[in-house]
């Protein structure tokens, strides 16, 4: 298992069967060109389509400092049980504490129970109930 820093928008596009839709180049570039914004890609030994990823964002606040917003998980359903999140997990985290960032977090819908387990196995704690409430703007 190879985890690797995605730097360019065709590694970010070829990794768009991981996404829950095509990666558009446009956006692709402007994520990976925005400071603060983070996508490592997992491969397996010898491969050039990865099997998975994970993205970050780093969020400031005035009185909290900068701490590390996981936005997103995924490793293609063949590979999954084998570490690849876990190993994804730790490579962002590592960065966050590299970056400075005080802590990191997720937030994940309670019944998603590989998310919970990759989440927990990489040292992650579970601070009780969570609400998400959205604004769609589209």
């Amino acid at each position: 298992m190879e985890i690797r820093r995605a730097t360019t928008v065709a590694e970010v596009t070829a990794a768009g069967h991981l996404f829950d839709g095509p990666a558009r180049p446009e956006w692709a570039r402007r994520f990976l060109d925005t400071p603060g914004h983070h996508l490592f890609l997992a491969y397996e030994e010898g491969a050039d389509v990865p099997v998975g990823f994970i993205s970050g964002v780093e969020t400031i606040h005035p009185d909290k400092g900068v701490e590390m917003f996981l936005y997103e998980l995924a490793v293609a359903e063949e590979h999954r049980g084998r570490g690849t999140g876990r190993a994804l997990i730790q490579a962002l985290a590592a960065l966050a504490e590299e970056r400075g960032c005080y802590g990191m977090w997720v937030g994940v819908d309670t019944d998603n129970d590989p998310a919970l387990a990759a989440y927990r196995s990489a040292g992650a704690r579970d601070e009780g109930e969570f609400s998400s409430l959205n604004w769609s703007f589209r």
